[in-house]
């Protein structure tokens, strides 16, 4: 790949026949970094399979290894977790690069640890509120401080968390609440865990986190819409198979309604649990896609929404993703800008809404355009679709993909798109 500002450029040839073929997407990002953890928490192996492996699960088990749990990959979609059930003091911090899922579900998981432990990441983790996650362990006794209220988390862990009952605000994300639910198992009596508001940041995944608990012998009731009590059962080892990412598989449904192609993803649609898996049923819609769009708790899907709204028929409003902010990046910033980039007024914000223009003419035509990544993984992949219509898109630094989908330039390649280096 050719050199941008010291970080590698691909540019995307709009092909010219439809996208055919069978492109497998990798292992969910969300489930195998609950498996891992639960794993890690369990007495005796489990073997995980259909998993992730990028940069957020590898620094997940690098963590684990780190506290005494043994983490072998003996292929590329299997991790064998061993332990005894209780995480061990590290020697120095756990450090989690962006890993969003990885940061919020340790600093909960950490509390049951005898000792200190740090948990950090990189320049971009260190933007992103823990706060509200800090506030609710504390508050179950949990001796911890981040003080900038992002990380790095210092926590003094005293091997259990406390039984007893938590209200936590969950609006800017629903981890949180994965992150304590999970912890909750491993306490020394039952905890109950209560929304302070309705808002809620993607409750689907917060379902998932239940499944995966389950699935490794933990005990969860869902008493109301807003509050779950989890008994404190501890878990244990389990084979566990993780079904295929619906983030990736939304760039792969774009990819073949922009092209008019037909791509074999090896499960349904309907198969996914994931909520990310309800953006097919907008996706299908195209080019006539609706004109206000709640992303609210399809999150992660937006950024593909957005790019295939600037070629849709009518403009598109994207309401219910304020949390877009404080991802990876400001994504609703980033989705507006770029867009702009590659026409004038394409995108906008109002609040925190993102409208798009909308453009069918768009297909077709040369528009040079440099596309910035912001270090983000999914602005890269969504931005990719726009080279399928649009001569001269050029995604500078690729390689962030390898946050979630290290392959994704090769799943392309395998479809037919000429991805070439540089400008």
């Amino acid at each position: 790949m050719a050199m941008v500002t010291g970080k590698a450029a691909l540019t995307v040839i709009p092909p010219t026949h439809a996208l055919m073929g069978r492109v497998t997407p990798p292992g969910s990002k969300s489930i195998t970094n609950r498996a891992l953890l639960l794993a890690a928490l369990a007495a005796g192996t489990s073997r995980l399979t259909g998993a992730l492996k990028s940069d957020d699960t590898r620094h997940m088990a690098n963590a684990l290894r780190q506290m005494g749990v043994t983490v072998d990959e003996p292929d590329a979609t299997t991790f064998i977790v061993t332990s005894n059930g209780q995480l061990m003091a590290p020697a120095g911090p756990l450090f989690l690069g962006n890993a969003g899922t990885a940061t919020r579900f340790l600093t909960a998981a950490v509390a049951s640890v005898n000792g200190t432990v740090v948990v950090d990441g990189d320049e971009h983790m260190r933007k992103r509120p823990i706060a509200p996650l800090v506030k609710a362990l504390a508050a179950l006794g949990v001796d911890l401080a981040a003080p900038t209220g992002c990380p790095p988390v210092t926590v003094h862990g005293r091997g259990a968390l406390a039984g007893g009952r938590v209200e936590i605000d969950a609006g800017l994300s629903s981890q949180y609440v994965s992150a304590i639910l999970m912890a909750a198992a491993c306490s020394t009596g039952p905890i109950d865990i209560a929304l302070t508001g309705s808002d809620i940041g993607a409750r689907g995944y917060i379902d998932l986190t239940v499944a995966a608990m389950r699935a490794f012998g933990a005990a969860v009731e869902q008493k109301d819409a807003a509050t779950w009590r989890v008994l404190p059962t501890g878990y244990r080892a389990a084979d566990y198979s993780i079904e295929p990412d619906a983030s990736a598989a939304t760039y792969l449904w774009a990819a073949e309604v922009l092209t008019g192609g037909r791509i074999d993803l090896g499960v349904p649609a309907d198969a996914f649990t994931q909520p990310d898996a309800c953006a097919q049923m907008v996706i299908a819609q195209f080019p006539d896609m609706p004109a206000i769009i709640d992303g609210s708790q399809m999150q992660d899907a937006v950024p593909t929404l957005a790019v295939l709204a600037a070629f849709n028929n009518s403009p598109v409003r994207f309401t219910g993703i304020s949390n877009l902010r404080v991802k990876e990046c400001d994504r609703t910033r980033a989705l507006s800008t770029e867009l702009s980039r590659i026409r004038s007024g394409l995108a906008w914000e109002e609040g925190d809404d993102l409208i798009v223009a909308a453009d069918p003419a768009l297909a077709g035509q040369t528009l040079p355009t440099d596309i910035h990544t912001y270090a983000d993984h999914r602005i890269a992949m969504c931005f990719a679709l726009a080279g399928l219509k649009i001569h001269g898109i050029t995604i500078l630094d690729p390689g962030c993909v390898a946050k979630t989908y290290p392959g994704y330039w090769d799943a392309l390649r395998s479809l037919g798109v000429d991805l070439r280096d540089g400008a």
